[in-house]
């Protein structure tokens, strides 16, 4: 069993060919908890991606996408000097109101016009900080919660670096909605009912997002997921191929808070198409 990796840094060679990697490209996606009073687990909002799209396409992910060079910018701005870490919170945040309608980690008048006005000006090209100073909005971007980062071995398409944040959104008014261009369909549901879907065949779910679930399907509440963060410090997850019983297997490392870390190649679900 390969040693569970400390390092943040990308794959550096691609696990099948041994050629060097290209560099990934960042990303950051946004779990977004809703606590529920009368349940053992918290809903969590998923969208399903345009069968259009090249990167996981028909799937169901939580909301997020590339990190911009205006999200580094702002970050800077704020006076952030690890403007790549707060410059993917802040792509969390934009990515969220982008493609839900729903503003998270923003201090503020946040009616529903409002978020209407900011969610239409991003899609327009308007960059998130204009819309904050034009909005009088503050963001709060310790509310992220860090709680995975994965970066795959592979040479596809498209690699991505991706960073992983948890946050409590217990507004239950607030009311996602699709942007009919990236995403055609979203919804709530725990994190046990988006894994029993996907064994139905109802949705799909790549390897990245399974394993996400199987590991946030362990906690109760939002709290309870954010003390388990704090007990599994954040590594690089690259997931390796092993044969095992003459079978290839997906793997991710041992002990890092994930309670299922292989699956049958056969059966793995992917970002692209096979």
């Amino acid at each position: 069993m390969p040693e569970t990796k400390t390092s943040l840094e990308a794959p550096a060679m691609d696990a099948i060919t041994g050629k060097p990697m290209p560099k990934p490209i960042p990303a950051s996606t946004l779990v977004i908890f809703r606590d529920q009073p009368d349940s053992n687990a918290p809903d969590l909002l998923m969208v399903e991606r345009s069968a259009k799209m090249v990167f996981a396409a028909g799937a169901a992910v939580f909301p997020g996408g590339r990190i911009d060079d205006a999200d580094f910018e702002y970050a800077k701005t704020l006076g952030h000097d690890d403007f790549e870490e707060y410059g993917a919170r802040i792509a969390a945040v934009r990515e969220s109101i982008e493609e839900t309608g729903i503003a998270v980690a923003v201090e503020g008048n946040l009616d529903a016009k409002r978020v209407f006005d900011a969610r239409h000006a991003l899609h327009q090209g308007t960059n998130l900080a204009d819309i904050c100073n034009q909005f009088d909005w503050q963001l709060e971007l310790e509310k992220l919660i860090p709680f995975s980062r994965w970066c795959p071995p592979f040479a596809e398409k498209r690699v991505f670096d991706t960073r992983f944040y948890m946050i409590s959104h217990d507004d239950h008014k607030a009311q996602a909605t699709v942007d009919e261009t990236e995403n055609y369909n979203l919804f709530w549901g725990s994190a046990q009912s988006i894994l029993d879907r996907s064994e139905a065949g109802e949705v799909k779910i790549i390897f990245p997002t399974k394993r996400n679930l199987e590991r946030l399907a362990q906690f109760g509440s939002f709290d309870e997921a954010v003390a388990h963060v704090k007990d599994h410090p954040l590594v690089m997850v690259s997931p390796h191929i092993e044969k095992r019983e003459g079978e290839a297997h997906l793997c991710i490392p041992e002990g890092i808070g994930y309670p299922i870390t292989s699956e049958s190649m056969a059966a793995v679900q992917r970002g692209f198409k096979k």
